[in-house]
């Protein structure tokens, strides 16, 4: 029966992968569409307030620009709020403003789409901040990984020097795409018992007579832009197994579509880009073969339940069901850990420091590889640039000069690309060794030995991939962990938005290249193959050792 669950699940995002990709490509085409009818009068309000009638294609450095520098306003306004939230409106908790080095850990967290929380949603923010702050950033930085995509998608599709325009990019990330579903979403989680609301916080009497404060707020539309944005920032401490904000196995199952039908669904809007729909199935089909591989051995390490407590002969008929909720049970509580981590949402159901060793291993390896389905967007391009990296290295095999979508793939680009890929882990390890080496660092630790290794590189795992999960039992709102996870947030954000951005805008000038019958195939089973290999192989080689150390480790000391 848990398998069926999981399996239908599956089957219905499979099933909305066409029809909302190719809606994306409507969108994002450029090309008159019936979504014009719709949205153009909105748009129009918008452009014409903010100085933008015309709006010209930009080149891939300018594209750039205006990313970080709208993205650096937004950072610069909630800033401000959080720390003086404690003077602003709708502040029924009286909840004050926020610490700077918290702060300052908080705004960059959600604006690079991690949203990473240091703090409790509940008793930490205002009802205002989390509107003008929270919920306005789950929007702006879920726009900015799409319109990098789509920026990407174009540079190595299209027959031209420019990238589009990311200012037009951005509105429809938002008016089209986002704000539609997360409306509808919202509409429907209050409906199935979320609560939306801007009363203050519910004071109610126990049978014992002590007062208990029961924290409320608009937690509706909070909680479907957290997923359909692939943010995963919770309202209230628990996330995700709060009953509030997931009340029932029902909304488990929509809040596992809505953080996974974006990333998948832009596979299918690749496809249509390049004019080949093979190109798109099978980069879904890589991430897909990966992603049930990881989601059987979570499942099945969960099953077997504890090997310790087994080991005391302790009845674990259900598998191990430590921090995790009984409403959802084994099968949807690793389904969510899987979807969550792989779509970089870093919402979480269950309590990921509670997970058996391979269990706990799954999460992190996810976040390690980066690119089975990853965040709206970013997902995408970190495996096109995988792709990229498997044409050059089967062209050196065969002595061609390697060709992807009719390119040549040459120096420039696998610089680039060597960046990118470089940064991801050494902005993991390099500060997780500091962590272990200072008292700072070390003093979060809650638990000895491997699992205590775990912890500190889950943490740093979960920053550089822009995920947000933890090892909860890191104690980590300390400025130590404040300054050192939110620089690690930024540069794994925007040092591979910039590279690869940079490897779109070298392909776009590029001369096409007719196909011939020399052409190597990237859009048959064979490349699939070939890119699960790369992936696999580059991960395991990067990543292997300091797994060993932790989660490998602590499983066989168990057994």
């Amino acid at each position: 029966m848990d398998i069926v669950q999981m399996l239908v699940v599956i089957l219905i995002l499979v099933l909305l992968v066409k029809p909302l990709g190719t809606y994306i490509y409507h969108v994002f085409s450029n090309k008159q569409n019936r979504t014009d009818k719709w949205f153009n009068w909105l748009e129009r309000i918008i452009y014409t307030f903010s100085g933008l009638k015309t709006r010209p294609s930009m080149s891939w450095k300018r594209y750039a620009l205006s990313l970080v520098l709208l993205n650096a306003g937004f950072v610069a306004i909630g800033f401000l709020i959080l720390l003086i939230q404690g003077y602003l409106p709708l502040n029924s908790s009286k909840i004050k403003g926020m610490e700077p080095t918290l702060a300052f850990n908080t705004i960059i967290s959600f604006m690079t789409n991690t949203n990473l929380q240091h703090y409790s949603g509940e008793t930490g923010l205002s009802y205002f901040s989390q509107m003008a702050v929270i919920i306005m950033m789950m929007f702006t930085s879920a726009a900015t990984g799409i319109c990098v995509a789509i920026a990407f998608i174009r540079g190595i599709t299209s027959k031209g020097e420019t990238l589009g325009n990311f200012f037009e990019d951005f509105t429809k990330s938002i008016t089209r795409l986002l704000l539609p579903l997360a409306l509808v979403m919202a509409i429907i989680l209050v409906g199935l018992k979320v609560p939306q609301t801007l009363q203050p916080t519910i004071h109610a009497t126990t049978v014992e007579g002590k007062v208990q404060n029961i924290a409320i707020g608009p937690i509706a539309s909070l909680e479907s832009i957290k997923h359909i944005g692939t943010n995963g920032g919770g309202h209230t401490g628990a996330n995700s197994a709060h009953p509030f904000e997931n009340p029932s196995p029902l909304t488990n199952v929509l809040e596992i579509l809505m953080m996974w039908c974006i990333p998948a669904s832009l596979t299918y809007t690749f496809g249509k880009f390049a004019r080949n729909q093979k190109q798109g199935w099978v980069i879904f089909s890589t991430m897909l073969l990966i992603f049930l591989s990881f989601l059987s051995l979570v499942y099945f390490s969960e099953s077997m339940g504890n090997p310790t407590l087994n080991a005391l002969g302790l009845n674990h008929e259900e598998g191990s069901m430590e921090g995790k909720e009984v409403r959802f049970g084994i099968a949807q509580s690793s389904l969510f850990t899987t979807v969550t981590t792989s779509a970089t949402t870093g919402s979480v159901d269950n309590m990921h420091d509670t997970l058996t060793p391979l269990g706990g291993l799954v999460p992190l390896s996810l976040m390690m590889l980066n690119v089975v389905f990853g965040g709206d967007g970013v997902g995408l391009v970190n495996m096109l640039m995988y792709a990229i990296l498997a044409v050059f290295l089967c062209g050196l095999l065969v002595g061609r000069t390697p060709e992807f979508l009719g390119r040549k793939i040459e120096p420039k680009e696998m610089k680039l690309i060597t960046i990118a890929l470089l940064a991801h882990p050494l902005i993991i390890l390099f500060p997780s060794a500091l962590a272990f080496i200072t008292d700072l660092g070390k003093g979060a630790i809650s638990n000895p030995s491997f699992h205590g290794i775990s912890q500190v590189i889950y943490e740093f795992t979960s920053s550089a991939a822009n995920n947000g999960s933890g090892f909860e039992g890191l104690g980590d709102n300390t400025p130590f962990w404040n300054i050192s996870t939110g620089i690690v947030m930024f540069l794994g954000r925007y040092i591979s938005i910039i590279a690869l951005l940079g490897v779109a805008g070298s392909l776009a000038k590029k001369q096409f290249v007719p196909e011939t019958t020399g052409t190597f195939r990237t859009d048959n089973g064979l490349f699939i193959g070939i890119l699960l290999g790369i992936v696999l192989i580059v991960g395991a080689l990067t990543f292997l050792p300091v797994l060993a150390l932790g989660p490998i480790a602590e499983y066989v000391s168990i057994r």
